[in-house]
């Protein structure tokens, strides 16, 4: 019998391929499930935080407008996990199809989800979406390879 942390992990993980899988198929409502109701979200566009669920999705919908077809490739996901909180970093890449059948590739930003365990299930309580920075330009630096 596998100990709870492997249980509790393999759940998390599940959790993250769910929101991949929101993003594929577009499905709003799938990803608010993997959400907690007052998450905190630092992502990449403005403002520089998105409090609560309404205002994390909304920061989604442009993603399902821009693109007729989505993809979202994460790798090297690390999870460490509690009781009753976790958190793990991974690299996210969101690319896709755009209405007008354009293939826009995407870039490769930095993931970290911070998790708890509520009532029994695991939620994302904050997530942070960032690309490093070159100092002397003031720019980000998107063409980077994991």
């Amino acid at each position: 019998m596998p100990a709870q942390r492997e249980v509790d992990e393999a759940e998390i993980r599940r959790l993250i391929d769910k929101i991949v899988e929101g993003l594929q198929e577009k499905d709003i409502e799938g990803l608010r499930r993997c959400y907690a109701p007052d998450i905190v979200s630092f992502d990449i566009e403005p403002p520089l935080q998105h409090v609560g669920i309404e205002a994390k999705l909304k920061n989604w919908a442009p993603v399902f407008t821009f693109f007729e077809t989505v993809a979202y490739e994460l790798r090297d996901l690390t999870l460490t996990v509690g009781d009753d909180l976790a958190f793990g970093h991974a690299f996210g890449r969101l690319s896709g199809t755009l209405k007008d059948g354009t293939a826009a590739g995407g870039m490769w930003v930095r993931v970290t989800y911070c998790l708890r365990k509520i009532d029994g299930t695991w939620l994302i309580v904050h997530d942070q979406v960032s690309v490093p920075l070159d100092i002397p330009s003031g720019r980000g630096v998107v063409d980077l390879q994991p």
